[in-house]
């Protein structure tokens, strides 16, 4: 039953990952690009949180919040180097 359940909620979680993607081929727009890639970011590590959960395996979560942590800042800083070279 908890191998069932945890299929189902990752088969979801990858159909919603489809959104962010299917957004970023279409716009044309880098601000609408990054924010539909932090979303995979942020939904990529909800997965690995899950699945740290379901097994029991607490040293993948620690993995999960170091992606989340770093992933996001990473994003973060290249927004403000765009905005910098911009106004520059």
């Amino acid at each position: 039953m908890n191998i069932i359940f945890m299929n189902v909620i990752l088969i979801a979680m990858i159909l919603a990952l489809l959104i962010p993607i299917v957004e970023v081929c279409k716009d044309n727009n880098v601000w609408q690009k990054m924010l539909a890639l932090s979303s995979i970011s942020s939904k990529t590590t909800m997965m690995i949180f899950i699945v740290s959960v379901l097994r029991d395996d607490w040293m993948i979560g620690v993995v999960a919040v170091i992606i989340l942590s770093v992933g996001n800042a990473g994003f973060m800083l290249m927004a403000h180097i765009m905005k910098r070279m911009r106004n520059a």
